[in-house]
């Protein structure tokens, strides 16, 4: 019967020890020693006014309420098309326009978001061990389907930051042709930035640069902070700048509205071509007819002038990957892990001592608990980096090259028309046509005496 005294057998000697433990403590509590401790090292105050900073991210929900977003997201979406199509009111939109701002933007803080949603897609696509939550899958998703169909209508009612970009338009100003189609390049980079970089696992930099999410938020960091404010400045008097020249969910939006099978028009019956709706757009989205005075360009000359781009293309993609793969070492210092790997290797080529508690110091004392776990580390980041800058090089001169396609492309109109992928559905425009103000049974002002003169030229 071994087995049941062994445990009697040790039963006693826990208590002798801890007895014997116990006298040791209550000793050293009583002695010069523990009391000029305590006195050196006081215990931490709870009641003296401290309060734990606020998390720069909002917390997260519970599932039902994750679904209770992808709903009000969807009716929204319903909603918006239906307003834009339907009763064709701008009043409608507006205060849909406003509850997504309330909802989307400032009480759920602009996260689920589908701009920043390109990014979990795009690691999803490359890195099979993420799992992409169903609920921001469809906040990608269901923007794009309705744009298919129906065009923009997210960007007219349903996106936050287009809808505080709206809400600050004072005084729109035209930009010229030159530079909008310059600025229109922008958010295709980005997008291919944004979505490489994610899928590599560099960084998630739609999200890390979006200017508006802070101002949700109310907190951020001061150069963010300052980047929204100035993206709100200009928005007073250039309709949507975000929207236009940087968003990157805005720039897929706008190749599915290209595809769409219905689109907005200004007017369901006859163009009188009396420019108003092309001075009622503050977003540059309005078309002008084709001039009929001017003759028309030799079509082997659009062949020849095509053809040469089409080759030159494949060179562009080329120069851009160079150009990338050259920047390849710097993107990587921008990664913590690299910058603080570098910092490591030259303290070692040049030792140098710094203060305690400096951030220097911290740093090399971080770097010095893992050596050459810290180096290898790094050199993932930099092979990712490589890759990405590779990518994003390659990218930038395929966007490059297709927008000069683009624009040596001659398309013919015979009314004023809102383009398919610029137009954002905001129903701006429709009030101002006659032919939609008669067909509402609305007064129509009198045309301006130089309106049909200067109609009649275009």
């Amino acid at each position: 019967m071994s087995v049941s005294l062994a445990p009697a057998k040790a039963s006693r000697l826990p208590l002798r020890t801890s007895g014997r433990n116990w006298l040791l403590r209550l000793s050293f509590l009583l002695s010069p020693a523990a009391i000029l401790a305590a006195s050196r090292f006081p215990p931490p105050d709870f009641e003296g006014g401290h309060k734990l900073p606020e998390t720069t991210t909002p917390a997260a929900r519970g599932l039902v309420l994750e679904y209770l977003d992808v709903a009000l997201l969807l009716g929204c979406l319903a909603l918006a098309t239906w307003l834009a199509y339907r009763p064709r009111s701008r009043r409608g939109l507006a205060w849909l326009s406003l509850f997504s701002l309330g909802y989307f933007g400032f009480y759920r803080k602009g996260c689920i978001c589908a701009i920043g949603s390109i990014q979990n897609v795009a690691l999803g696509f490359a890195d099979r061990s993420y799992a992409i939550p169903l609920t921001v899958l469809l906040f990608f998703l269901a923007p794009l389907v309705v744009a298919l169909f129906f065009g923009r209508t997210f960007c007219a009612a349903v996106c936050p930051q287009g809808a505080i970009q709206d809400l600050v338009l004072v005084k729109p100003l035209k930009v010229p042709a030159w530079l909008e189609h310059g600025l229109g390049v922008i958010p295709f980079l980005f997008l291919g930035t944004g979505a490489i970089f994610a899928a590599t696992g560099s960084a998630f930099l739609i999200c890390r640069f979006d200017p508006f999410v802070p101002i949700f938020r109310l907190s951020g960091s001061l150069s963010l902070l300052t980047l929204g404010a100035a993206f709100l400045l200009v928005g007073m008097f250039v309709g949507r700048p975000y929207c236009r020249f940087l968003c990157p969910y805005g720039a897929m939006l706008r190749v599915a509205s290209l595809l769409a099978k219905w689109r907005v028009r200004v007017t369901p019956t006859l163009c009188t071509q009396c420019r108003l709706c092309e001075h009622e757009c503050p977003f540059g989205a309005m078309r002008t007819p084709t001039p009929s005075g001017r003759a028309p360009e030799a079509p082997a000359v659009e062949r020849k002038r095509l053809a040469g781009l089409v080759v030159l293309l494949p060179f562009l993609i080329a120069g851009g990957a160079l150009a990338g793969w050259r920047l390849a070492p710097a993107a990587a210092q921008l990664h913590p892990t690299v910058e603080l790997a570098e910092f490591h290797l030259a303290n070692q080529k040049s030792p140098t001592v710094y203060p305690p508690m400096t951030p220097e110091a911290l740093k090399l004392e971080r770097a010095a608990e893992d050596p050459a776990a810290l180096l290898a580390a790094a050199q993932k980041v930099r092979e990712k980096m490589t890759l990405a800058s590779w990518l994003v090089g390659a990218w930038a001169g395929l966007v490059i090259g297709l927008k000069l396609i683009a624009l040596s492309m001659r398309v013919t109109r015979t009314d004023f028309e809102p383009d398919r992928g610029a137009c954002v559905a905001c129903a701006r425009c429709f009030l101002s046509c006659p032919a939609e103000r008669q067909r509402r049974g609305l007064p129509v002002d009198p045309l301006p005496a130089a309106m049909p003169a200067t109609a009649s030229k275009s």
